[in-house]
């Protein structure tokens, strides 16, 4: 596994939430992580992980440090993985209450739609194969995997150049558009490297 993703410099967003989760992820999926914290520290680094963790203070801090721009121009030359809160941040609309975003992927996307009763829950899901910006054809496996939600924002519609990769009580928790990939669940706490090593393909 580690061998395919050929030592691919990975940013990852480390201005709030459990950004060492994903350094952890990246190193077992046999990347380099490289915390983010500035427009520099995108320089540099193939592909960026925004992590979960509170998408309204995320977008303050990133206009406090001035990334939003930084961010959103990276986005359209390399690939963005963003989990939960960063799933947020890459949607084009959200809701609940509705805030600004990212823009990259053509999606809406409401925030802590599961209640409270059901803040953190594990399930299993079915996973289809990913298929890497440029191929004609997806490549892998489809596979079952472990998924932990908490506080989980709801995808609630895709735009018609996202691929469903998979979902969760018939709502998309894994959706890629092109070179980008967002989950609804946190991939970076379990120790499969499966989500990751899908991610890390889409870096060319």
């Amino acid at each position: 596994m580690a061998a395919s993703a050929n030592r691919k410099r990975v940013g990852v967003l480390a201005l709030q939430g459990d950004f060492q989760a994903h350094e952890r992820a990246l190193r077992r999926a046999g990347a380099e992580a490289v915390e983010v914290r500035s427009a520099a520290d995108l320089e540099g680094v193939e592909g960026l992980i925004i992590p979960g963790g509170e998408s309204t203070t995320m977008m303050k801090l990133l206009e406090e440090e001035k990334l939003l721009n930084p961010l959103r121009e990276f986005g359209r030359k390399r690939p963005i993985f963003g989990t939960c809160a960063g799933a947020i941040l890459l949607a084009s609309d959200v809701a609940n209450p509705p805030q600004a975003s990212l823009g990259l992927m053509d999606m809406e996307v409401e925030r802590n739609a599961y209640g409270r009763q059901l803040d953190s829950r594990i399930a299993r899901l079915h996973v289809a194969a990913s298929k890497a910006e440029g191929e004609a054809e997806s490549e892998g496996v489809e596979s079952d995997m472990e998924a932990v939600f908490i506080r989980a924002p709801i995808i609630r519609r895709v735009g018609q150049d996202a691929n469903v990769l998979a979902s969760y009580q018939g709502d998309p928790v894994l959706v890629e558009q092109g070179r980008h990939l967002a989950a609804t669940f946190h991939p970076e706490l379990t120790e499969d490297s499966r989500v990751h090593l899908m991610f890390l393909r889409k870096i060319t």
